[in-house]
């Protein structure tokens, strides 16, 4: 029987296994605009509804703490005649305690895993707000935050290389 060969990080983080704690979540910013209300539309109402979402990290000054914002955009609009209907503008941070993973994997943890912590809260709090706002619910479809690490180091791959001179 062969013995498996472990390398020097797999034997380290058998030993040492990640750590996260999530210390705070909170609301850092809520804009609610039922533009329907002040404006009115005319004719029928289909709503069409449209996400974006955004994301950022940093460290902060206590050792191994990080705040994590996620940045949700979630506009209506009339699907006929494309008049908005409301926007919903939500930041959602999460203070995380970290520690044990690599310096190199910090990044990806912090835009990956952190969000996917904190998005059960914020698809309840878009649903409670466009209820409240007088429409049906908004039920987020999951985000795949993965996709969207990749989408982002892609894009800035892309913003920094050379261009290339014309032929």
């Amino acid at each position: 029987m062969a013995e498996e060969a472990t390398t020097p990080d797999a034997a380290q983080a058998q030993q040492n296994p990640v750590k996260m704690q999530v210390l705070a979540q909170y609301i850092r910013d809520l804009s609610f605009e039922n533009i329907l209300s002040q404006k009115g539309v005319k004719g029928e109402v289909k709503p069409e509804v449209k996400v974006e979402v955004a994301l950022d990290a940093k460290k902060r000054t206590v050792e191994n703490q990080f705040e994590v914002i996620t940045k949700f955009k979630v506009n209506s609009t009339n699907h006929d005649s494309e008049e908005p209907l409301f926007i919903l503008e939500l930041d959602y941070a999460g203070i995380f305690h970290i520690e044990n993973v690599p310096e190199a994997q910090m990044h990806p943890f912090l835009l990956i895993e952190c969000p996917r912590m904190l998005f059960p809260f914020v698809r309840r709090i878009v649903s409670d707000m466009t209820r409240d706002g007088g429409f049906p619910p908004v039920n987020l479809d999951n985000v795949d935050f993965l996709a969207l690490y990749r989408q982002e180091i892609a894009r800035r791959a892309t913003a920094e290389a050379p261009a290339t001179p014309p032929n």
